[in-house]
């Protein structure tokens, strides 16, 4: 459960409500041209047509490919991959593009379009852009549950409710002509995309994955090895680290992060002397009767918080240091009893789009296959706050879900022949160092880690410096000159300061400076 994901990271600047609900297929739908499934052209390319995506001004080019939902049976049920390509503006432009893989697991490649295009804008000068709706999402066989956000709070977090819900809508995704969810996994979904690079005539594509699509990267590498020129992975999740395991240690570390450097921020500080003390006061006194404003509908409700229902609400705003800045005044107002503010913050980062949406039946058909067999065998500890609340829901969870075949292989890491440039941040709560840190070990010399200690979930499409960064090492004509890329600036990033809300007083002082600076 990385969600969420490089839509989110994008959209804070800097794969948490976890499988968010995508009451519209999770997708922004290709619009315009033709959007339904390409035929292939008399030399066995895919056929292009022009097209329209949310986000972006101009036409793009849509396409397809018919790819058998279980490999071993090529003439049984169909699915249709759906991609946008996003052409070079030069004339004389370079022969690989780059693929974005998108995060979640659940999220559609081509609803991003729109967000991820200005942030790639150089490297499209001379290369095509490739978007492509993994299997489950987006507009490929889509695996999405029913939109649940404008219940009742009360009704969504009563103990079970999630667990009902997803229950519910397995069910009602097995009925699908494409629902046997046996077949969605990582391994599968790779073979899909070198498909869809065979379709446009490539020969080798540069990578640029983030959060659940470093995972996707590195099993496409595994696999096609020689498809590969340069590969950027940002927030990385390796085949072998088990997502509802890890994420308590990783989350707690986050959320101990914030609470810390509050303490030794002297306005910070003065102001939130007992921060740890009213979030330990705070998780005890749960669970009880609160009050929120309905986030969807704007009514007040009265909710039987839970501990769960709050570290769920605690959890999205550390993947933005920006947002999570304001966590400290969240806590503190909280433990007056006072939760809107930390309601608000779990709600900011998703903002109902479309790009931040998660199929959430593709989610758990690649958790429950990838992760979930692997949640008895972990010896990580749980932390002190999260505990085992996500590797609880996701075995409850996994027991009824159909569970696909993953090979051994998956879960090893070959040495690189080609560079790859991990990116991580110091203060991510889904993916730390940690994680990448073991990665750049098992790919040998090939690889680099950069690290940008204050930053969060997802750097290298969100802050300027490393955008440059990302742009020279895939544009390096030379292998070696891609290793030597210059990482200095991530290192001077600060952590953002913590939002501290006006006083009486510091209105006051602001006005009288106000009043001196006009005469």
């Amino acid at each position: 459960m990385l969600a969420p994901t490089l839509a989110l990271m994008l959209a804070t600047t800097a794969l948490c409500a976890s499988a968010a609900s995508a009451a519209d297929g999770g997708a922004a739908s290709a619009t315009g041209a033709t959007s339904a499934a390409s035929t292939a052209s008399a030399d066995g390319l895919a056929s292009l047509t022009a097209c329209r995506v949310d986000g972006v001004p101009t036409e793009v080019q849509c396409g397809s490919i018919r790819r058998p939902l279980d490999p071993a049976r090529p003439t049984g049920t169909q699915i249709d991959i759906h991609f946008v390509v996003v052409r070079a503006l030069a004339r004389n432009k370079f022969p690989d593009p780059v693929l974005l893989l998108a995060g979640g697991p659940g999220q559609s490649a081509v609803a991003l379009t729109g967000m991820v295009l200005p942030r790639l804008s150089r490297l499209n000068y001379r290369r095509d852009l490739v978007f492509v709706d993994q299997r489950g999402t987006g507009r490929s066989a889509p695996l999405v549950c029913p939109d649940n956000s404008d219940k009742p709070l009360e009704e969504l977090v009563q103990p079970g409710a999630r667990l009902r819900l997803l229950d519910q809508c397995r069910t009602q995704l097995e009925r699908l002509p494409h629902g046997d969810l046996r077949f969605y996994t990582t391994t599968i979904a790779m073979q899909d995309m070198d498909a869809v690079r065979a379709a446009l005539g490539v020969e080798q594509w540069n990578l640029v994955g983030a959060s659940y699509g470093t995972r996707a990267g590195l099993e496409y590498q595994r696999q096609f090895p020689q498809r590969v020129r340069r590969a950027v992975i940002d927030g990385v999740a390796p085949p072998d680290m088990v997502l509802p395991v890890s994420f308590s240690r990783d989350v707690q570390a986050a959320l101990d992060g914030v609470i810390d450097a509050c303490a030794k921020e002297t306005a910070c500080n003065a102001r939130f002397p007992a921060l740890r003390t009213e979030w330990q006061g705070l998780l005890k006194s749960l669970p009880r009767k609160v009050t929120f404003t309905h986030p969807v509908t704007g009514r007040s409700e009265d909710v039987t918080l839970t501990r769960e229902a709050l570290l769920g609400m605690v959890r999205p705003p550390l993947y933005a240091p920006a947002t999570a800045a304001a966590l400290p005044a969240a806590l503190h107002e909280a433990a007056q009893g006072r939760f809107d503010a930390v309601a608000g913050l779990a709600g900011q980062l998703g903002g109902g789009s479309r790009a931040t949406r998660i199929a959430e039946g593709m989610h758990f058909s690649v958790i429950c296959a990838e992760d979930a067999p692997r949640i008895t065998q972990s010896t990580e500890a749980p932390a002190a706050d999260f505990g085992t609340l996500d590797s609880d829901l996701y075995s409850s969870v996994c027991r009824q879900w159909p569970r696909g075949e993953v090979p051994a292989a998956f879960y090893t890491l070959p040495v690189s022949k080609t560079p790859v440039l991990l990116v991580s941040g110091g203060a991510d709560p889904a993916t730390p160092p940690r994680h990448a840190t073991r990665v750049a070990q098992a790919l040998g010399a090939q690889a680099v880690h950069v690290v940008v200690p204050q930053a969060g979930h997802g750097v290298a499409l969100t802050l300027a410096c490393m955008r440059d960064v990302v742009y020279r090492f895939i544009d390096a004509p030379k292998d070696a000159d891609a290793l030597r890329v210059d990482t200095a600036c991530a290192t001077r990033i600060p952590r953002p300061p913590a939002f501290l809300p006006p006083t009486p007083a510091t209105v006051s002082a602001a006005a009288s400076a106000a009043r001196e600076s006009n005469r």
